[in-house]
This record gives C-alpha cells, structure tokens and sequence, in this order.
C-alpha cells in the first residue's frame, strides 16, 4: 500500500533530473518527479489499498527491469472513472536507469486491456485498429458467399 512516507523515500532515490516515461494513453508527455509523484497518486486515489508485489527482477550496468503484480479494489475516482467497487488484479513492467545509485530515468508499462475490463469498461478499437478489424470481417463475410 503507498502512503505519503513512501513517495518522499521515493523522491530521495530519485536523480534531481529525474524523468518518468508512462503509458502514452495514461500520459503522452515525460514527467519529471513532481509530476510523477502527482501521476502515482492518481492510483492511489482511486485504489487506496493497492498492493505492489515484485514477480521478478533483473538488472544489467546502470538498467534494473521488474515486473509487478498489482492488486487493489477500486474505490476511488480513476482517470475520470467513478469508483465501482471492483478488485483489479494486473502486470506491469518497469525499467530504471540509475546514475550515482539514484534512479535518472524510469519507464513503465501496465496490462492497461486487463485494468480496463476489470473495471467494467469495453476497449473500443482504435482509428489504426479499426480499418483492419472490418477488413477481417469483410473478407470473412465474402468467403461466405
């Protein structure tokens, strides 16, 4: 579970020009550590009792990768969501670049598809998705002729 003890032991492991690259379709631009401080806490609002379990962990030179299972139910705002009472249970991956023993760069990736049906919500193809889905049913459609 986070708490705010955890974001400034957090903080103090972090490069003063510390950047955080998160998914696109949750954040397009980097953040720095203020901003990411303010991102993870959108989580913790709307899953207060989200548990973080490291699965594995492997790091090379100045890089460490982890992937984490996460766990928490759903009783907060989320992304503009309404809480909806829900447990989630989904993976994520993480790199971190160290520089002097602190972490300068962080990359992050969550199984976003599972999240979102977990919470009750339909994925809806997307505009580079969609053109191909329908040219699959066409064709199936005109195969059954």
């Amino acid at each position: 579970m986070f708490n705010e003890r955890d974001d400034v032991a957090e903080a103090e492991v972090r490069a003063p020009d510390y950047v955080a690259h998160a998914p696109a379709s949750l954040e397009p631009a980097p953040l720095d550590s203020d901003a990411w401080t303010r991102f993870l806490s959108g989580f913790v609002k709307g899953f207060p009792d989200l548990r973080l379990e490291v699965e594995h962990a492997v790091g090379e030179g100045d890089l460490v990768a982890q992937r984490i299972h996460f766990e928490g139910t759903h009783t907060g705002e989320f992304q503009g969501l309404p809480p909806t009472q829900r447990k989630v249970s989904f993976s994520g991956l993480e790199i971190n670049r160290f520089v002097d023993g602190r972490v300068a760069e962080h990359w992050f990736q969550l199984d976003a598809l599972t999240l979102l049906q977990q919470l009750g919500l339909a994925v809806v193809p997307g505009p580079r998705l969609l053109p191909r889905v329908l040219i699959q049913q066409i064709k199936k459609l005109r195969k059954k002729r």
